[in-house]
């Protein structure tokens, strides 16, 4: 019985792990990074377009943005 046991408290804490929310800092990398480097280069006037296409990925995350 002991080893059924310990199958069953094993699977509750890795669905735990899985369902855990992704932080919005962690999320889009690929177009964080490419927008910030805009910004601070060419200031926020100039980067409307990357600024979006961050939102757009945000937003397919679930992000309400």
């Amino acid at each position: 019985m002991s080893s059924i046991a310990a199958a069953s408290v094993e699977t509750p804490a890795a669905e735990v792990t899985e369902k855990k929310p992704l932080k919005a800092c962690c999320a889009c990398p690929e177009t964080k990074k490419v927008r910030d480097a805009c910004i601070i280069e060419r200031g926020e006037e100039q980067c409307s377009s990357l600024i979006e296409a961050h939102k757009v990925c945000m937003r397919s995350l679930g992000f309400k943005i």
